[in-house]
């Protein structure tokens, strides 16, 4: 048995809370801004990911107007700090919705540091953070996916191994349904299976 559920019959809220529910885990843009009168705005956003490769874009979706929306129209660049477990209650803090005007570094004690080719700061305790220019943004309804080329890149050499980023040594935090935030739990490892090496059929491995 099934429960359905049908868009255009459902109060849209609800029908978010759906979505947030079942597209899990999402990793968390936190991302940090500066409006045109200089105040740093820093915010998470959920719906993140990467758009291209070659350039390198990434994406992030503004839900409603958001003051990270404004300040990325207003003067084309943000920061994506990544968001490390042990920022778990700092992340959370900066979603507060603070007055316009206020920045959340300074309401939640958070320490920046200087980006190297654009304006808005990085947060320093974040192990990794990307750069961007603002490429373009498109509206959907009552939101707008802001689409950011990547012009440079920093990651703490501590979470290095092998020069690569390393998932344990990060810790990232992600969102999930209602309230609920996610780590990264137990790692399973498995390579893709090459078309020459295709067994000629698929058996699940026992655990």
């Amino acid at each position: 048995m099934r429960t359905h559920y049908d868009p255009a019959e459902i109060e849209p809220h609800a029908f978010y809370r759906l979505l947030n529910s079942v597209i899990v885990p999402r990793p968390i843009a936190w991302v940090s801004t500066r409006s045109a009168d200089g105040v740093d705005n820093l915010a998470p956003h959920s719906f993140f990911t990467v758009a291209c490769v070659s350039p390198p874009v990434v994406q992030f979706t503004s839900v409603g107007r958001k003051d990270s929306l404004a300040n990325v129209e207003a003067t084309r660049e943000f920061v994506v700090c990544f968001t490390p477990e042990a920022l778990f209650e700092e992340v959370n803090a900066t979603a507060t919705d603070f007055p316009r005007g206020v920045s959340e570094f300074d309401a939640v004690g958070l320490e920046r540091e200087a980006s190297e080719k654009v304006a808005p700061p990085r947060v320093a305790a974040s192990p990794a953070a990307l750069e961007c220019e603002l490429h373009t943004t498109l509206s959907f309804g009552n939101s707008a996916v802001v689409f950011g080329r990547v012009v440079h890149a920093v990651v703490s050499t501590d979470v290095l191994e092998n020069g690569r980023p390393e998932v344990r040594r990060l810790e990232p935090l992600s969102r999930l349904g209602a309230n609920e935030w996610g780590t990264h739990g137990e790692i399973r490892e498995i390579a893709r299976i090459r078309h020459a090496e295709w067994p000629g059929h698929y058996r699940r491995a026992s655990r």
